[in-house]
């Protein structure tokens, strides 16, 4: 291959041994979805072994993988864990599966136990405990007050992803690290902002792009039972209109409701989703960066997305990454807490990300006592504006 054009190269260690040499000529692809939270980070490796040489590699081994280009050197892409091995044929082919080396199997275990009066961050500090994990804790969620919070023959995993989901929080070991942060918020446990990554159209080779109707939910409703009473209630996220439900019952009002908020953030960033495929593959882009995208439609390029899945594919010859976005929310932006009932809008609210500094603002239109505010965080005050001013005339038309 010619020295004028970069290629891509890769570095496999397996046990700390490398073997990057060996396995080069007859590596036939690589793999490696990276997922956000708990979801077990995948590492697919295929290789001829039409001389029936190949050893198949014994299940527990770690592999750890780098990947690159030549004229910008090797990106750490972690260690993970060979769960399967495959052969087939004809013609012969090794497939080797393994799986991010820092699910431990003491996460996988069932346990029994309680907790009453705790923080979030306490309860997070104790599984981290007992499973040889320190711990990174956001301090917007470590101090959420828990009344009351059951483990009954219920994996440390399986909680882990349940308070994940009632927080919408993002819970992930990463490194012997147990991390709890807000989920798309793109930023560090410690809460330092991740970086921002800015695409053009002549980046990728696909794209897919597409707007869910916001309406379809107003709003999400999740029950508890008053304490003094066997009364069932309801604490409400958003509006009314038409409610998503929650299944679980929770002991407190609290509970329920940031479980409501937490569904309705996740619905909100759903409301927009982009799959974008790189024709040169980033080996620094992990979930929870954001991004801004220009070249296509206007409407892609006003809004500021967030990474939700990374996907690597490489061979000898090729290497490209593949994005799962959704459509970021405001940091500063809070939804409705209780909602008695839906009351006209007066106005419109919408936030945008300052392209130097980064901070965000925001744009208003009309009186600012009951505003509709517009879901996703624009990339630019021109957007956000146009944005407002559309929304402003239909709601003045109607």
């Amino acid at each position: 291959m010619s020295a004028a054009y970069p290629y891509p190269i890769c570095r496999v260690v397996v046990d700390g041994r490398d073997i990057t040499a060996v396995i080069s000529p007859r590596l036939i692809a690589i793999s490696l979805t990276d997922n956000r939270g708990l979801e077990a980070d995948t590492l697919d490796i295929q290789l001829s072994d039409h001389d029936g040489l190949l050893a198949i590699p014994p299940r527990g081994a770690t592999v750890r993988l780098w990947l690159g280009w030549s004229d910008s050197g090797l990106v750490d892409k972690g260690s993970y864990t060979v769960d399967e091995t495959e052969h087939s044929g004809a013609p012969d082919v090794l497939s080797i599966r393994a799986r991010s080396a820092d699910m431990r199997e003491g996460l996988k275990t069932k346990r029994e136990r309680s907790w009453d009066q705790k923080a979030l961050g306490d309860v997070i500090q104790a599984i981290a405990t007992s499973n040889g994990l320190e711990t990174v804790i956001a301090p917007s969620v470590a101090q959420i007050p828990l009344a009351h919070l059951d483990q009954a023959n219920e994996s440390d995993a399986n909680l882990l992803a349940r308070l994940g989901e009632q927080h919408d929080a993002i819970a992930t070991v990463k490194a012997g690290r147990l991390l709890f942060m807000p989920a798309g918020k793109s930023t560090t446990a410690s809460g330092l902002p991740l970086p921002h990554i800015t695409m053009t159209r002549a980046d990728g080779d696909q794209h897919r792009f597409l707007q869910a109707d916001r309406d379809s939910y107003s709003g999400v409703r999740a029950y508890y039972y008053d304490t003094n009473s066997a009364e069932k209630k309801e604490a409400i996220a958003g509006t009314k209109d038409n409610l998503k439900d929650l299944r679980h019952v929770h002991t407190d009002q609290a509970s329920a409701l940031n479980a409501a908020r937490g569904e309705w953030s996740r619905l909100q960033r759903g409301t927009a989703t982009l799959s974008y495929s790189l024709a040169r593959g980033r080996p620094d882009l992990i979930p929870e960066l954001t991004y801004t995208l220009t070249g296509i439609k206007d409407e892609i390029a006003a809004i500021t997305w967030v990474g939700s899945h990374v996907a690597h594919s490489f061979t000898a010859d090729t290497y490209t990454t593949s994005l799962e976005l959704e459509s970021k929310l405001p940091d500063g932006d809070e939804v409705l807490d209780l909602a008695e009932e839906v009351a006209d809008y007066t106005g419109v609210l919408a936030w945008y990300r300052d392209e130097k500094t980064g901070k965000e603002s925001k744009v208003t239109a009309g009186d600012q006592t009951r505003p509709k505010r517009l879901t996703p965080l624009y990339t630019s005050k021109a957007a956000a504006e146009r944005a407002v001013e559309k929304e402003w005339k239909k709601m003045q038309a109607a």
